[in-house]
């Protein structure tokens, strides 16, 4: 009878993968230069189809304490992104907060509108990003992210294991359309909104919304500030670890990074790593190991002080205050100042 156990085996071939793109202790900028570029490959990046944005804005609507406006672009061709910009009173220019849902019905989850059975009590786990974003004085940027809401999910919650399977036969990932996503939707914001600073621009959200917010900062380096929530952590003790959705793989990461490593591609740029200390699906021992490695590269990087680390004591979940301490705390590191 066959006794052999796959999972046993892929532990022990990845106790003997050491990270081949690691930073060594050389030449910061240029280890950099060759991180980035390996992170796009392994992301699909090249995959990805530029064209026309044909920005829309749908509809305006005042809302108590802020200015809602929906709208629409294309990030590929005959792929529409909604979008909400939530602006704060006053005249501006106001610092922008791009705010990720993670795994939920969609983007009405970050506005803080309910929809569907069960949306109110994720809100009320403080998953209204954006509201909270705007209530600090940012405008706060929320985009429907590929395979939610109405780009491919429904009221039961994402759909992403067909779309993420297939897009690895096209040598695509789901991360990575979500990133440029996230990019493209800058690229709107700089045309329709001026009343958005683009100079300060900060990028937050929970689980996969963290996940992405990870790592769009490591790519798109117009995001001066990356707040991360129960996303970062090793692979070894997350992902590789357990069962998560599809969305989160890249093929071959693992051979050229540990996640940790990936922040040198924020540094200097101020990063808060956001955990829950029961947190079950991204360990706490797993994120602290993580941290030790972002400490280390920001050091390199020459700004020790632009990283943090703060722990929520319950589980998998958004936690507000540490976040928006956190967040003006490194802003204030910077001179980045909120208005």
């Amino acid at each position: 009878m066959c006794h052999s156990d796959p999972f046993k085996r892929m532990q022990a071939v990845l106790a003997e993968t050491q990270p081949l793109l690691a930073w060594d202790g050389g030449d910061f900028p240029s280890w950099q230069i060759r991180a980035r570029q390996k992170l796009k490959e392994l992301l699909g990046m090249e995959y990805l189809e530029s064209c026309s944005l044909e920005p829309q804005i749908l509809e305006e609507t005042e809302c108590p304490g802020y200015h809602k406006t929906t709208f629409r672009f294309q990030s590929e061709p005959d792929y529409l992104v909604p979008g909400c910009l939530l602006t704060p009173p006053g005249k501006g220019p106001f610092p922008l907060a791009i705010c990720l849902q993670g795994h939920s019905t969609g983007m009405h989850i970050s506005l803080g509108e309910p929809r569907f059975p069960g949306d109110t009590e994720s809100i009320r786990g403080g998953r209204d990003i954006a509201r909270q974003a705007v209530a600090e004085g940012y405008c706060a940027l929320a985009i429907e992210q590929r395979n939610m809401g109405c780009c491919g999910g429904d009221e039961h919650g994402p759909n992403c294991y067909v779309p993420t399977m297939g897009n690895l036969l096209l040598g695509r990932t789901t991360l990575g359309e979500r990133i440029w996503d996230v990019s493209k939707a800058l690229d709107v914001v700089s045309l329709l909104f001026p009343q958005v600073d683009l100079e300060r621009v900060i990028c937050t959200g929970n689980s996969g919304g963290g996940t992405v917010t990870f790592y769009a900062a490591c790519l798109e380096q117009r995001i001066g500030l990356a707040a991360p929530s129960c996303s970062v952590c090793t692979y070894k003790d997350s992902i590789m670890a357990m069962q998560h959705c599809v969305c989160n793989f890249i093929p071959g990461i693992r051979r050229f990074f540990e996640m940790g490593d990936l922040a040198g591609l924020i540094a200097p740029r101020p990063l808060l790593l956001l955990a829950g200390e029961k947190d079950p699906i991204f360990p706490i021992q797993g994120v602290r190991e993580s941290f030790q490695t972002i400490q280390k590269l920001y050091q390199a990087a020459g700004k020790p002080n632009a990283c943090a680390f703060a722990v929520g004591a319950e589980g998998h979940q958004y936690y507000p205050e540490l976040a928006w301490k956190g967040i003006k705390m490194l802003s204030e590191e910077i001179g980045f100042s909120v208005k």
